[in-house]
């Protein structure tokens, strides 16, 4: 199907070549009477009246319906043919995402629930598979005025208002299948650079289908073309750890670093071999990168680095959280290095694997950041810790992600000052993120109001430079102000030399197109424009406090019109005067 919406690989770290995309055009049903479990559509028997484009969610204009009521619990359908080249095989149905909970019949078989609106899922079906034709049936249900689910910016109101925008209900991510062997196959491969002892270290996780004797894995690691290791590594059990030393190294020294100046990266090939049979082969890469902090020092490679980013919200015109395309989601990271920025913090989004992959490609820091809720109570803390930790584990694998971020500005935790329970809980993500991983920086609360912290990451839309310039001169008056009228540290949490990072500020306003909307501050014309981004990204370079922001934002979005691109991503000034700003000419 040459018109297929999102047709790229979807999960581009770890790639097999048989596989079959199910987007397109799938039937499609409301049911706000919630007569569907009752009528037992789930056998896939009555033919549903609309139709939408998977993988957009019924809100947006992609979708083919584009309709902003509620609508809380959503049914699709499609039949499903099994490939001649899957014969023998154990199929595996996946979902990028699916907002917010998720059953999935096969021929009437529940073969999945999931819930978690931003994480992926898969189900073996080979069991459910019928000779012929399949019917695959979705029951999608959201929660769209429940503030204590993790939801990001969308809003709980029927119309987009301030900083929340159109909701997501149901699939809005790649749907596809894969065919994998009956014996064994890899479910995963973590992937943890050592830069220090020149090594990779790789951690295998197997499914195999019954005990094998002799279970080995074959990797072949390659740079620019170039085999600099080949091994093959006997497992004893399902999952089992290796250390690779990279003895290509020495000849290219730091030119095999990743950066985003220079993003480096090694090409992996690992072969499941069954008594000596290769029986599954998946394709991927990694980047040899190391993010720490040194005497007060973010560092990137054991050096110095000052990051220069951008709010990026991933939202899209017509798509709303899904990109309209792969060039699309291409064209936002080369937009964002053509400004002069090194790196992107993803807001209140997780975002797809293809973004992810591009920054990894092109070089561009990611901070990734949860969809977080509004409101706490202890279902908030069930649903959201789940959600994170998936989160965390999708995306471990990438260079490009440098920090995590599970909460932001309070959000879930709006009480966090006197409330011992929700500080312990933004305590508990703290160390529930180093505990999956510890060689990223995680930040406790983004905004204000930290408990222990990697980072200390402030924001601050104040838009006078004198003002910024005094606030950021010193350690002490930094950690010490109140942006927002808000204090930067719990009580009983103080600022421990952390590296300070001012990681929202600007959201100058400048309307560029039709779209109606407000910002933090405003610009009457270009020229005011460009002098209004002088003012305030000047003070944070010429700090030596700060090191490192994040200017607010990519691009317009809904009724906020203070991007540096407009909402369909025109810039507002020339990007190599956003650039020269960012590079102090």
């Amino acid at each position: 199907m040459t018109n297929q919406p999102r047709a790229d690989y979807p999960r581009p770290q770890f790639v097999r070549d048989s596989w079959m995309n199910l987007n397109g055009e799938w039937e499609f049903e409301f049911d706000d009477d919630r007569v569907g479990s009752k009528e037992k559509w789930h056998l896939g028997n009555k033919a549903l009246s609309k139709r939408i484009q998977v993988p957009f969610a019924f809100q947006s204009k992609l979708s083919g319906i584009g309709s902003n009521e509620f609508h809380d619990v959503v049914w699709y359908r499609r039949d499903l043919a099994i490939p001649d080249s899957f014969a023998n095989k154990r199929i595996l149905l996946h979902f990028g995402a699916v907002d917010y909970e998720a059953s999935v019949w096969v021929n009437g078989t529940l073969v999945a629930t999931h819930e978690g609106g931003h994480t992926p899922f898969h189900a073996d079906i080979t069991d459910a598979l019928q000779s012929g034709t399949n019917k695959l049936v979705v029951k999608a249900v959201d929660y769209s005025t429940d503030v204590t689910l993790p939801r990001g910016k969308q809003y709980w109101l029927s119309d987009s208002a301030s900083i929340f925008y159109t909701r997501t209900t149901g699939i809005w991510q790649t749907v596809w299948m894969e065919a994998v062997s009956a014996d064994a196959y890899l479910d995963k491969v973590r992937i943890t650079p050592d830069i220090d002892n020149k090594q990779v270290e790789l951690q295998f996780f197997i499914e195999a289908a019954k005990a094998h004797e002799k279970q080995q894995v074959k990797v072949e690691i390659s740079f620019k073309g170039k085999l600099v290791s080949e091994d093959t590594y006997l497992l004893k059990d399902s999952v089992g750890t290796r250390a690779v030393r990279l003895n290509d190294f020495n000849d290219h020294g730091l030119g095999g670093w990743w950066t985003p100046e220079r993003p480096n990266l090694y090409d992996v090939t690992f072969t499941l071999l069954v008594d000596e049979q290769p029986v599954d082969q998946v394709t991927s890469y990694f980047g040899m990168r190391k993010v720490s902090i040194e005497n007060g020092k973010l560092c990137l490679n054991n050096r110095p680095y000052f990051l220069k980013m951008v709010l990026d919200q991933g939202y899209f015109p017509d798509g709303n959280l899904t990109p309209p395309s792969d060039e699309a989601i291409k064209q936002d990271v080369e937009l964002t290095k053509a400004m002069g920025f090194n790196g992107a913090r993803k807001h209140q989004k997780l975002e797809d694997p293809r973004y992810l992959y591009w920054c990894d490609q092109l070089g561009l820091v990611v901070w990734s950041e949860a969809a977080n809720a509004y409101e706490y109570t202890e279902k908030y803390v069930e649903r959201f810790t789940k959600e994170w930790q998936a989160s965390v584990d999708r995306d471990y694998n990438h260079p490009s992600i440098i920090a995590w971020v599970p909460l932001n500005e309070s959000w879930g935790v709006p009480n966090i000052q006197i409330d011992k329970r929700q500080q312990q809980h933004a305590l508990t993500m703290y160390h529930l993120t180093k505990s999956i991983d510890s060689m990223r920086p995680v930040i406790s609360n983004d905004g204000w109001e930290l408990v222990k912290t990697d980072l200390f990451a402030i924001h601050d839309y104040e838009w006078r430079e004198e003002v910024l310039t005094e606030r950021y001169s010193t350690k002490e008056k930094a950690v010490h102000a109140m942006p927002a009228n808000r204090r930067l540290f719990v009580e009983g949490f103080p600022y421990e030399n952390q590296p300070i990072l001012v990681t929202e500020f600007g959201g100058i306003a400048y309307k560029k197109s039709e779209w109606e909307g407000w910002g933090y501050s405003g610009a009457e014309n270009d020229e005011d424009y460009e002098q209004k981004l002088r003012a305030v990204i000047r003070p944070l370079l010429n700090s030596g406090v700060v090191q490192g922001y994040c200017y607010t934002q990519l691009t317009d979005v809904e009724q906020e019109i203070n991007g540096l691109l407009t909402y369909d991503r025109k810039p507002k000034i020339p990007v190599e005067l956003i650039k020269a700003i960012n590079d102090r000419k």
